[in-house]
């Protein structure tokens, strides 16, 4: 690669941050399992559902970021400027309650697939991991952490080689790219399963709480509310981050839809419950260096999306509740917030080690995360279109649109996923 193409790609990647990290939290561990347990039960005929979702994930985003970027504050906070304040704490808790049980299965799958990989114990792996995570949050400086956050997304890639290792219909690819499909109830509870898992609450916040990380971090960057004369520069660099980070989100599930698809569905392997599951099945059918790399990527993300499970449930209590929050303070400086990210871990971890059935807890996790996100998104689309909180910067057009379609989408599905038990 010549000079000038290496230094406008390292540039490239530098305008890369929180839309990017966000995007490739959305592939952690359980969703994995979503992902490849609709290609290993319906082959690819769901695989239209990433293309449906990518614009909408995008504009979801992006609303965050947008409203984050212009304020200078995280959407809790604004959140608390549109509704009824103890409402806001309510699904808060919910958002903690959803995030926690994610973690902890999230932390079990790491375990699991560190287990099958080495053949130690699962359960001092899990702890392990989450002990890690933990320190990071604590102790590691917001910008150098915020970097290895961004170098972990390098990890999804490992979905992408997958495919170089197996044979592939390349027309029933595109078959179910472009042909929406359905057969039976099942595949409506799976599709319900995919949009829950792709269009998350927690993801909304984190993407918000960076983007105000980063104007407080930084003494030349204001909320664009103060200094409009930012705006051009950073609504170019929102958008090529949110854009990039949704489009690496949804190929990476693509690829595990379409791997699991033309290997576990083709050997008839259809029960898959965990990514563990997956990992295990794929090693027959595909070899082992297939079986290791997606052993490996689900550690990956997982150690990418613990951290932002646990720091979304403590930015959006945080702000709630008027708490000094970020990354960029010291443990001693926002109690409050390092607690709640110790106590969603601590708890996750406390899941794994339980009786609880990480399966059903994963699936009571999608519901509420799929009856949260409707009125989170509501108050989103209310915040990010109101003059007063947004001044000149409120959304229109293309943005309000894809907004509200979004969440006419995620409210469908979670009054589909209630009818459908």
């Amino acid at each position: 690669m010549k000079l000038g193409a290496r230094v406008r790609s390292i540039a490239l990647f530098e305008q890369l941050g929180p839309g990017l990290v966000t995007g490739a939290a959305d592939d952690d561990p359980s969703g994995i399992a979503t992902y490849s347990q609709a290609g290993a039960q319906f082959g690819f005929g769901l695989l239209w559902t990433m293309v449906l979702t990518y614009p909408l994930m995008t504009a979801v985003q992006l609303i965050s970021a947008h409203i984050g970027r212009v304020t200078g504050c995280g959407l809790a906070k604004n959140m608390g400027d549109v509704l009824w304040r103890p409402f806001v704490t309510f699904l808060v808790l919910l958002l903690f309650l959803a995030n926690t049980i994610n973690i902890g299965a999230d932390l079990a799958a790491m375990g699991a697939a560190a287990e099958l990989v080495t053949g130690g114990s699962a359960h001092i792996f899990t702890f392990g991991f989450a002990a890690f995570s933990l320190l990071l949050q604590l102790f590691l400086p917001y910008q150098r952490y915020a970097g290895l956050l961004k170098w972990l997304t390098l990890t999804l890639l490992a979905y992408v080689a997958v495919l170089f290792m197996v044979k592939l219909d390349w027309m029933g690819v595109a078959k179910g790219l472009t042909i929406p499909r359905t057969e039976g109830k099942g595949a409506i509870v799976t599709i319900v399963a995919i949009f829950g898992t792709t269009i998350s609450p927690y993801l909304f916040f984190w993407q918000s709480a960076q983007e105000t990380e980063e104007v407080h971090r930084n003494p030349h960057e204001e909320p664009l509310v103060d200094a409009p004369w930012q705006a051009r520069r950073e609504f170019r660099r929102m958008r090529l981050d949110t854009f990039a980070g949704m489009a690496v989100s949804n190929l990476v599930a693509l690829a595990i839809m379409i791997g699991t698809a033309a290997t576990l569905h083709a050997s008839g392997s259809v029960t898959i419950n965990t990514a563990a599951d997956a990992a295990k099945a794929l090693q027959p059918v595909a070899g082992p260096f297939a079986f290791l790399l997606f052993s490996l990527g689900i550690i990956g993300t997982g150690l990418l999306a613990v951290p932002v499970l646990a720091g979304s449930a403590a930015y959006a209590i945080g702000e709630a509740r008027g708490w000094k929050c970020g990354l960029d303070q010291r443990p001693w400086e926002a109690v409050g917030f390092y607690t709640v990210i110790s106590l969603a871990t601590l708890l996750g971890i406390g899941i794994d080690w339980s009786d609880l059935d990480p399966i059903k807890a994963l699936f009571w996790s999608a519901v509420i995360n799929g009856v949260v996100a409707v009125p989170i998104m509501v108050a989103m689309m209310l915040v990010v279109s109101r003059r007063r909180a947004m001044g000149k910067f409120a959304a229109s057009g293309k943005l309000l649109f894809f907004g509200w379609a979004a969440t006419a989408v995620m409210a469908a599905a979670a009054i589909a996923m209630i009818v459908l038990q």
